[in-house]
């Protein structure tokens, strides 16, 4: 895991396994790089802002949908000082489809782009858009993490080249861990 300014980017049905571990891991390092997280401008949203800022993130509020330049202002700013995670097909998908955001603030940020997936035994929502993934309690939640290269320019081919790629390589990540989930 990154200790250092970075972005983070991980599908939206694993956010809540993945926020927490990286809570969990800031906390017990002392004098350790901030978290900062993005979540939309939603009722949900709101809740998530508030469970993150009680696990001590910095939170950016908007989306690709709703306060997007804004917020993209904000995530570079803060991708510059803290570690920035991302759900890039949130908040309301198509699922596991990449938008630029993260490619985006990471380049010009000029910091690293993470790809994060996890592997934990849990219920699997079916029915949400996401099929959202919540984790049994105290089950062990492996993450796999991989460096993605950013491109060399803003020039939108280069963005959209780098993000089909991120969003492959999310994909294979998949295939590498193989989580036990219970559908509903």
């Amino acid at each position: 895991m990154p200790s250092s300014p970075a972005v983070v980017a991980f599908w939206h049905d694993e956010m809540l396994p993945l926020w927490s571990v990286f809570a969990r891991k800031k906390a017990r390092a002392q004098g350790s790089t901030p978290l900062s997280a993005l979540t939309s401008l939603s009722k949900d949203g709101d809740i998530l802002a508030q469970l993150l800022r009680d696990w001590g993130y910095i939170v950016v509020r908007g989306s690709s949908s709703k306060g997007g330049k804004e917020a993209l202002e904000q995530m570079i700013r803060l991708a510059r000082h803290s570690i920035l995670l991302i759900t890039p097909d949130g908040p309301r998908g198509p699922r596991h489809v990449m938008k630029a955001g993260a490619v985006i603030a990471a380049q010009r940020a000029d910091v690293p782009l993470y790809l994060c997936r996890i592997a934990a035994r849990g219920r699997r929502f079916e029915r949400s858009w996401d099929k959202f993934l919540l984790p049994y309690p105290f089950v062990k939640i492996s993450v796999i993490i991989a460096k993605a290269m950013l491109p060399a320019s803003n020039e939108e081919h280069q963005i959209a080249g780098a993000l089909h790629e991120c969003e492959r390589r999310l994909h294979h990540l998949s295939e590498t861990i193989n989580p036990v989930t219970v559908s509903t």
